[in-house]
């Protein structure tokens, strides 16, 4: 029982996150040094992160008895994601204008270091929605993958998907090359994931090396602020979500916990991508489904970063004492509703929304970004898993809402009767677990209405 304790990758992932907040207190100088062990990882995710979300989409696709499904499938993601981002940014401008956390502070703008958000100003370029729409259009599909643009990948999967369910019986081989690839594939994840403890401890130790503890003192209400918001977001409202589903919130967070735990270690949900839809698909969620929803999710279902937005915004504005009437509250509402999406669910991305959103109002400056980048990627661990806990319920109640879910399968391995943790064989096969049910993937399900 022991050794099979110091095997399991959640424990080996929580002692590497203690140690990494012990080494970056202690000796902060030789942990800011180890941040190449989580970008390493995190890299070695990314690798797979396309060719994945290819097999995996174009797989599902083929398999549907009809292109309508397809277009239903993502018409209700797509509806599902604009409720579920809306209702978090109002969520957060509600608790923003309740507790005032920058009040108080009464900073000069003309203090404020201009300098500390140079970068990610550059990274800035205001978009129109045809903008948008051409840029989700890949000028090369090469390029596309090698620069893990996934909403470019997604449409390219989809269309390639259908082009082989057109096809029929004539596609079939090629469909069968593309799930053993995608087997092979999930082959190098369960490698790459035995460094996510190295991973985890990198990342950490970088974080409280360089930022340190005490950066919370003067930010301490917003951070608590945030992240209590976020925790009820996820208990009340996805619970909620879950719930109609037909699933446990509670169950489901024990089900994702190595996945949470890399989340923390990482601030990234790209870590987690592949090993995520590899459980959403043995939770009983179909292929097609968690090959539409996850990944265009990652884009467009940012429910912890469309918290964050509006909480912040309305901190710079607090705390540089800019007053917002209420119609202006609601310009900067619809301006979040845009610039909220297309972010790739990577550290540093919402930061780069809340520049481009301070720079579109032409009320706040960008400039006051500089009140919160010292403490944003505290901020970030918490906003990473509203994300992932978003997207994993999104999955849930699109599939069920699809006839698309298995809730025996669902029921069965959230209460313990399959084993959960990853240990897929290149044939597909859980590895046998003495006492545990075994399960293939994918489960055979059969549709709940």
């Amino acid at each position: 029982m022991r050794s099979s304790l110091f095997r399991s990758l959640y424990f080996q992932v929580v002692v590497a996150l203690i140690a990494g907040v012990a080494v970056g207190h202690f000796y902060p100088n030789i942990a800011t040094d180890l941040k190449p062990l989580g970008d390493g990882f995190i890299n070695g995710i990314k690798m797979v992160i396309t060719p994945v979300i290819f097999c995996t989409i174009v797989s599902g696709i083929a398999g549907m008895e009809s292109l309508k499904k397809v277009g239903r499938v993502g018409g209700k993601a797509v509806l599902y994601f604009e409720v579920m981002t809306t209702l978090a940014l109002v969520i957060g401008m509600i608790v923003a204008n309740v507790v005032h956390p920058g009040s108080g502070i009464n900073a000069d703008i003309a203090a404020l270091d201009k300098s500390a958000v140079a970068g990610i100003a550059d990274k800035v370029h205001p978009q129109s929605t045809g903008q948008f729409i051409m840029s989700i259009i890949p000028s090369s599909v090469v390029e596309a993958f090698a620069k893990g643009n996934l909403l470019q990948v997604l449409l390219f999967s989809v269309m390639f998907g259908i082009s082989l369910s057109v096809m029929g019986e004539r596609g079939q081989k090629a469909r069968e090359i593309v799930d053993e690839f995608g087997k092979a594939l999930l082959g190098i994840v369960n490698i790459v994931m035995k460094f996510a403890p190295v991973g985890a401890f990198g990342a950490m130790a970088f974080t409280v090396g360089k930022f340190g503890l005490g950066t919370l003192q003067h930010l301490a209400l917003l951070i608590a602020c945030y992240y209590a918001t976020t925790i009820l977001f996820i208990g009340l409202v996805l619970g909620s979500m879950a719930k109609v589903a037909g699933v446990s919130m509670w169950k489901l967070v024990k089900y994702l916990k190595e996945e949470i735990l890399i989340v923390l270690g990482t601030a990234s949900t790209e870590s987690v991508l592949p090993q995520l839809m590899e459980k959403l698909e043995r939770l009983g969620v179909a292929r097609s489904v968690v090959g539409m929803v996850v990944p265009t999710g990652y884009s467009f279902n940012l429910d912890g970063a469309a918290v964050y937005l509006t909480m912040t915004s309305l901190f710079i504005a607090q705390a540089l004492n800019i007053h917002l009437s209420l119609l202006q509250q609601i310009g900067l509402l619809a301006i979040l509703m845009l610039t909220s999406k297309g972010g790739a669910g990577v550290a540093g991305a919402a930061l780069v929304a809340l520049a481009a959103t301070l720079g579109s109002t032409h009320i706040l400056p960008v400039a006051g970004i500089a009140l919160i980048i010292g403490v944003d990627r505290l901020m970030n661990e918490i906003r990473a898993l509203t994300n992932l806990f978003g997207n994993s319920v999104a999955a849930l109640v699109v599939a069920r809402w699809e006839g698309e879910l298995d809730l025996e399968t669902a029921h069965a391995v959230l209460d313990g009767a399959y084993e959960d943790e990853p240990g897929f064989d290149l044939e597909g096969e859980l590895e046998p677990v003495p006492g545990v049910l075994p399960v293939r993937a994918p489960v055979a399900r059969q549709a709940v209405g």
